[in-house]
């Protein structure tokens, strides 16, 4: 009986563990370039007819907006996730490869 008890109470906690780090989430975050972006999306969208707008900080990082209309855009990611990692392509032409091989 003792067993039965034992597996459920470990699945339980199981359970509670994924959904926590699911679930619970931490502010991201963003430049004042994205946030502006973010508020321009939202004035199509909604076509909301405010002027201004108000970045919401946090920890002295901006981590949204907030719209003269009351709309209010905060980012948020779960902990468990890592930052993103850019996508860096590097460029180069044909005139540089075949310059540098004839050195």
């Amino acid at each position: 009986m003792l067993e039965v008890y034992m597996t459920a109470l470990w699945g339980l906690f199981t359970v509670y563990l994924v959904w926590y780090s699911t679930s619970a989430k931490h502010y991201a975050p963003i430049t004042v370039n994205d946030a502006r972006i973010l508020w321009l999306i939202h004035k199509t969208r909604t076509q909301c007819s405010a002027k201004k707008w108000r970045e919401v900080k946090r920890a002295k990082k901006v981590v949204g907006f907030e719209c003269e209309c009351g709309y209010k855009h905060i980012q948020r990611r779960p902990i468990v996730s890592s930052d993103p990692t850019p996508l860096v392509e590097a460029r180069t032409s044909m005139l540089n490869k075949l310059g540098t091989s004839q050195r």
